[in-house]
């Protein structure tokens, strides 16, 4: 997607990245190297590869809080998973706490645990399918726990693990892959990754709407006022 070189959005998130002097949206995370094993979608396929085709990558995931509010209260939880394709570009994964059924999918919702449905909001066009992707706590997994203080601090083949999903606009979650946390990283490298859930899009999907133009924008914006923004072409490599 395009838009102006700096639009009053852009200027303002990064003008409240500046004041906060951390990102404008989930500064407070844990992030955790991961491997993410892609075994393919159950049933018809969607058309795109990283979903359909059995696949696995090393990749980085970070789990936040997004205003944060202070210990365990109630806030919109964020999961960010980074494949890391090489020599292919990296894809990128952005998924907010919200509700499992198809009228809450598209909203943001707090919660105390690092548990249930993360949903990516806004819906992707695979040719003319409207899909929606999905983090989901493993049920046969331990728990990540409540607040960002009780996240393991290692994990491994014994530890947490998420399910990815997707889903059309009414039609229920379908499991393609998991996420296996190895272990987690310090602070200094998480205040490092900038995701780009429009740029990084996985090869298939494409974002169109306000919402997606929203999040370009204020993303680009929070990057920039970090020192982190990079051209399109550049992030993509």
């Amino acid at each position: 997607m395009s838009s102006p070189a700096s639009s009053p959005v852009e200027r303002a998130a990064a003008a409240l990245a500046r004041l906060r002097r951390a990102r404008l949206l989930h500064p407070a995370g844990r992030t955790f190297s991961a491997e993410v094993l892609i075994w393919g979608t159950p049933g018809p396929p969607t058309g795109v590869p990283l979903l359909d085709l059995p696949g696995r990558w090393p990749a980085t995931v970070r789990l936040s809080k997004g205003v944060p509010t202070p210990g365990s209260w109630p806030d919109v939880l964020g999961v960010g998973i980074r494949l890391h394709r090489d020599p292919e570009p990296p894809v990128d994964l952005l998924a907010s706490s919200s509700g499992a059924a198809p009228v809450l999918r598209h909203l943001p919702l707090p919660r105390r645990r690092f548990t249930g449905t993360y949903s990516s909001i806004m819906s992707f066009r695979a040719g003319r399918r409207r899909l929606y992707l999905a983090v989901l706590a493993d049920p046969d997994s331990p728990e990540l726990g409540r607040g960002l203080a009780e996240l393991p601090a290692v994990a491994g083949d014994d530890g947490p693990r998420l399910v990815l999903a997707v889903a059309s606009a009414v039609g229920p979650w379908r499991p393609f892959g998991e996420v296996r946390l190895d272990g987690r990283r310090g602070a200094r490298e998480d205040a490092a990754p900038a995701f780009d859930p429009i740029g990084n899009v996985p090869p298939g999907l494409r974002v169109t709407g306000q919402l997606a133009w929203l999040r370009e924008t204020t993303y680009r914006g929070s990057q920039r006022a970090r020192g982190v923004v990079l051209s399109r072409a550049a992030r993509r490599g």
